[in-house]
């Protein structure tokens, strides 16, 4: 390959999904340097002040700062929009830097959003409590009612927002009668993919406008740095989130993104044998307990939905106990191999209490009508054998009462 190869959309574009995320967005420098170059730099130098003033204008390409390029970042937001087949993509410093970002960078007050009632707690947190500070209304709806995000709509409706397969209840949402709904009023339609990365599902095929991610979970997938990335239209990154970007600086670190960047060459092996994983410990844990959300299992509402919009399962699924936040303590404290710990994503099997950790600030009446229960446990199947997972949670299980 060489230097520029990666770089070049006129070749990218042919090349299939596991070469993209290997050799995607490489830029070599003089020294041909294998693995991609980590620039630790916050500023740049220049041959003359012509050249500084014409990259300020706009007028010649070329870096200016590390709060707007930086080249390793940027090898990253080019293998990112490749995997995603976006036009192109920003990186931020967390997946909640991205979501913020991906919302406040175009709505204003007096503006609507529909959201999705079933999120991770922070993404509930911006609409229930971030947005209406500014002024702009938000409504919520059960992401998998297709009728009632058109029950939402309103004259000054500008965006939905919603994640699917949703954290930590699984619901599947219809990405495709969704997204063409918004679509069909002018609307902006802005889904996060991190419980499948584009390893797995491809927002964008099914009519998504915008697509973001926490590349902390399967991006990285290593439990190592703190990432986010939000991929769109070349329109929409560069006239709206580029912008907010540039001037409120939630930028992602030169070496964080060349963390993410050794994990993306990996994540298409890691999501499947993740998901293969998933699917056995699940089909184990379903025998065993009074309630099993597993979008890939039978008795999910949304299983044939599942199936059409996602390639695998991914590596997420949760389960619910009738005793209550004891009874679900009580398994957890008895895990001798699975880690208690709030992550996704991650090679290591990681379990979780909703209700305690990730949903606690939405209270009790919040979770409630999240369909968050005391008794409702979340895990990440990882790549350790799903035999040695699944006599873990046989003696925890056991443990527990059930």
């Amino acid at each position: 390959m060489k230097r520029t190869t990666g770089q070049d959309r006129n070749q990218t574009r042919n090349w299939r999904p596991a070469t993209r995320a290997i050799r995607g967005g490489t830029w070599r420098s003089e020294m041909g340097e294998t693995s991609e170059a980590l620039f630790l730099t916050s500023g740049y130098c220049y041959d003359d002040a012509a050249t500084v003033a014409a990259r300020f204008a706009g007028e010649q390409e070329g870096m200016t700062y590390s709060r707007l390029q930086n080249p390793t970042v940027a090898m990253l937001e080019e293998r990112i929009a490749l995997l995603e087949g976006a036009e192109a993509c920003r990186t931020q410093a967390s997946g909640m830097a991205a979501m913020t970002a991906a919302l406040l960078c175009q709505l204003s007050a007096g503006d609507h959003m529909v959201s999705a009632r079933a999120a991770f707690g922070s993404c509930r947190w911006l609409g229930d409590h971030l947005l209406p500070r500014f002024g702009i209304d938000v409504t919520v709806v059960d992401a998998c009612d297709n009728a009632a995000w058109e029950a939402a709509i309103r004259p000054n409706t500008k965006v939905f927002f919603f994640e699917t397969p949703a954290n930590p209840t699984m619901d599947v949402a219809d990405l495709e009668h969704i997204c063409g709904l918004a679509r069909a009023h002018g609307i902006t339609s802005v889904v996060d993919n991190a419980f499948c990365t584009a390893a797995l599902q491809r927002p964008l095929e099914f009519g998504a406008d915008v697509v973001a991610y926490s590349a902390t979970k399967l991006m990285d997938g290593q439990g190592r740095v703190l990432a986010g990335a939000v991929c769109g239209s070349e329109a929409f990154i560069n006239e709206k989130l580029l912008p907010f970007q540039r001037n409120t600086g939630p930028n992602l670190s030169p070496f964080n993104a060349w963390v993410v960047l050794k994990g993306l060459e990996t994540l298409d092996l890691r999501a499947r044998k993740q998901s293969e994983n998933a699917l056995k410990v699940g089909e184990f844990v379903a025998g065993r307990v009074p309630l099993i959300l597993h979008p890939w299992l039978d008795g999910h509402p949304q299983q044939a939905l599942a199936k059409k919009q996602m390639d695998a399962c991914g590596p997420i699924f949760s389960f619910v106990l009738d005793g209550g936040r004891a009874q679900a303590h009580a398994l957890l404290d008895a895990l001798q191999l699975i880690d208690i710990s709030n992550n996704i994503g991650d090679s290591r099997s990681l379990m979780c209490h909703p209700a305690s950790t990730t949903h606690h600030n939405m209270g009790p009446e919040g979770r409630e009508a999240m369909g968050i229960s005391e008794g409702m446990l979340r895990i990440n199947v990882g790549l350790e054998d799903a035999d040695d997972l699944i006599e873990d949670l046989d003696q925890a299980l056991a443990k527990a009462g059930l």
